[in-house]
């Protein structure tokens, strides 16, 4: 987290003036289970059926007796071993309730399914996810965008990772790690919002963070609360959140050395609301709190408005409390929501990668941009040749080794053209962005041994400021030219010519100005057309050839498609037979990429983002700069072809940046195209 975010968020909750009267009210306990055999409750959750509600059972830890189930009477039903539960969340899961609990006296997660209709309880993990510590709680989220479900487990030592659970065909659950985050101390308590994505974490003596639960999201905490100097005063004993809709969405965090419940409304950037107390009788009806589960739905007789479910971890007679929900919010005055709000369907197709390539030799903002070359005669020995920006070019096979790396100078864009003669042969030309040189970077590809070897005639100085984005045009009389980019807006047009002695040549025939900052950007050698994307504002057509001018018309203007954010960056083309195909753009802002009709005035068809693939662990993608499409066969699998994008955050494992592919089909499937 920057400073400047973190001064920011403080400044915030020490200036907020909380909505309600200081004086915490009291509300009542609605029901209580049984104790637990062997002491201590340190977790709660709530298996509610959804066809009958009054038939939802009490998932609560038993430390060493593992997890117990309770009725809503509060009377034991059940008790499943699971070694040393220590903390427990659940999730509808078709026909079944999915429970994951942390079992610290195994340092793993353990999966189980509770059938709605027979009742029974079974152990679904696939395998033992074994966490490597003991961990200290644990957290489950449905993305609403793919419903993807994932766990998050928490350690002793600020450990925070998230794990992808995903269906094998045997029914049963696997897992993998796909992101690990860093906290600077123990954390014991996570709740993720399925609606939003926003996943909140209390961490022991500092406070209330949020995060995007999207694995590729930007791993960027917002403070929601702080000990001490906000409205926490010692460590927090639970986090639970209650989506009742819009202007009813709450999170309630159990400030346990004050011996009270906060509040706070997440439609309004979890402003403070104010807080209450759990009493009977004038006392405090819950000694230890430790584990928070809430739930908006109606869940039984006397809690129509949903609950609140405390785990209370007094010394003798431990048990869960529930709290009525409608309670809660009437001593607060607050609207208690709906029971069912709804959430808009996510628009923006999910597909899964099949292959990675290994990541490239530097770290940071490295690798960049793709392109596909097809091989003549066999497509299951085409290559991939792209950039690191911090060195040089890659050359890599279709199963994502690398099969050369020449560290010419840091290439930022790639592209390729084939049918260039020189000295005498029909040769394939690569040109790339040479920001070292601040020059055209040349080369050709060896179809037997896939290897580049430079042709430039000495330095091809650009004359920018800093060569930036690159694509190639071949014209329907052979010509072939290069379009370079740099960050003012310049993008300059060059015509590629062989030398007597083998080499090629580049000489400028065309300067086209643009308000902002391009980069990505492709030519379509059939119709003649240039498409640019300017990063902030909207993807350009103009005419390819050198004479077509300045003239240019917006394909899309970011400002009028809500499913683009920019940056606007790579841009590949589809090119099928007849003059149609389609158009791909990165949306980088929202990590997905837009899709447009090749022909019929380059109509806009929808848009994809590539998600992570539990079957052969590659994650997804995001922040992608440069990235490259074709139609053409690359053998078996790919068929119709294969989208390739860089990859800006490489974070399953956590390695340099690389590329991912993806078959077009998978694309094409989804899209219906």
């Amino acid at each position: 987290m920057n400073r400047l975010t973190l001064t920011a968020s403080l400044l915030a909750l020490l200036t907020a003036t909380p909505a309600l009267a200081q004086t915490s009210p009291s509300v009542g306990v609605s029901g209580a289970t049984a104790p637990t055999t062997q002491g201590g409750a340190n977790a709660v959750a709530l298996l509610r059926d959804p066809k009958d509600p009054a038939r939802s059972v009490i998932a609560a830890s038993a430390k060493l007796g593992g997890l117990e189930l309770y009725g809503l009477d509060g009377q034991r039903i059940a008790a499943i071993p699971g070694g040393e539960v220590y903390a427990a969340d659940t999730r509808e899961d078709g026909p079944r309730a999915l429970l994951a609990v942390l079992d610290r006296q195994a340092g793993r997660l353990r999966l189980f399914g509770r059938d709605y209709a027979s009742g029974e309880t079974t152990a679904i993990d696939a395998r033992p996810l074994l966490l490597g510590y003991s961990g200290e709680g644990i957290c489950l989220h449905r993305s609403a965008r793919d419903g993807a479900l994932y766990a998050f487990a928490m350690g002793r030592e600020g450990q925070l990772d998230q794990w992808l659970l995903y269906a094998t065909a045997d029914g049963k659950i696997d897992g993998r790690v796909i992101r690990t985050l860093r906290l600077s101390s123990e954390a014991k308590y996570c709740v993720a919002d399925d609606a939003s994505g926003a996943l909140y974490v209390a961490q022991k003596a500092i406070g209330i963070w949020r995060y995007d639960a999207d694995p590729e999201a930007e791993p960027v905490p917002t403070i929601v609360d702080i000990n001490r100097l906000g409205h926490i005063a010692g460590e927090v004993g639970g986090l639970a959140v209650i989506n009742g809709g819009k202007g009813s969405d709450y999170l309630v965090a159990a400030n346990a050395d004050a011996g009270d419940y906060n509040v706070y409304d997440r439609g309004a950037g979890d402003r403070f609301l104010g807080a209450f107390k759990v009493q009977a009788n004038g006392a405090a009806a819950i000694a230890g709190p430790s584990g928070l589960f809430g739930v908006r739905a109606p869940v039984g007789p006397g809690l129509s408005g949903g609950a609140l479910l405390i785990a209370d971890d007094r010394k003798a007679g431990a048990n869960s409390k529930i709290i009525s929900w409608k309670d809660i919010a009437s001593a607060l005055n607050l609207s208690p929501g709906q029971d069912a709000p709804t959430t808009p369907p996510s628009k923006v197709a999910l597909v899964h990668p099949s292959m990675e390539t290994e990541p490239v030799g530097h770290d940071g903002d490295a690798a960049d941009d793709p392109a596909i070359w097809v091989h003549p005669t066999d497509p299951a020995r085409s290559a991939i040749i792209a950039t690191d920006k911090k060195g040089g070019l890659l050359v890599y096979d279709l199963s994502g080794k690398r099969l050369q790396y020449l560290a010419d100078g840091k290439m930022n864009n790639v592209d390729l053209r084939g049918g260039f003669k020189l000295g005498g042969r029909t040769v394939t030309l690569v040109a790339a962005s040479d920001r070292t040189h601040k020059a055209i970077a040349l080369y050709t590809l060896d179809p037997e041994t896939r290897q580049l070897t430079s042709v430039a005639e000495g330095v091809e100085a650009t004359g920018l400021s800093d060569p930036y984005g690159l694509c190639m045009y071949r014209d329907r009389k052979g010509g072939t030219f290069v379009f370079i980019s740099d960050p003012d807006g310049l993008v300059r047009q060059w015509k590629l010519t062989a030398t007597p002695a083998g080499k090629v040549a580049a000489q400028a025939v065309r300067d086209l100005k643009f308000d902002t900052q391009t980069e990505g950007c492709v030519a379509d050698d059939e119709i003649g057309a240039l498409y640019v994307a300017e990063e902030d504002v909207a993807l350009w057509r103009l005419g390819a050839d050198a004479k077509a001018g300045q003239v240019r018309k917006a394909v899309v203007r970011i400002a009028d498609n809500a499913a683009l954010k920019d940056d606007l960056e790579g841009v590949g083309l589809y090119a099928q037979a007849d003059g149609k195909g389609y158009l791909v753009v990165s949306s980088q802002g929202n990590n997905s990429y837009a899709v447009f009709r090749r022909e019929d005035g380059n109509a806009y068809v929808g848009g994809f983002a590539v998600a992570a693939n539990g079957d052969n662990g590659v994650d997804g993608i995001s922040e992608t700069d440069g990235l490259d499409v074709t139609s053409a066969s690359l053998g078996a699998g790919l068929e119709a072809g294969a989208f390739v994008a860089q990859d800006g955050r490489n974070i399953s494992p956590p390695e340099h940046q690389n590329f991912k592919l993806v078959p077009w089909s998978a694309i094409a499937a989804k899209l219906k195209l």
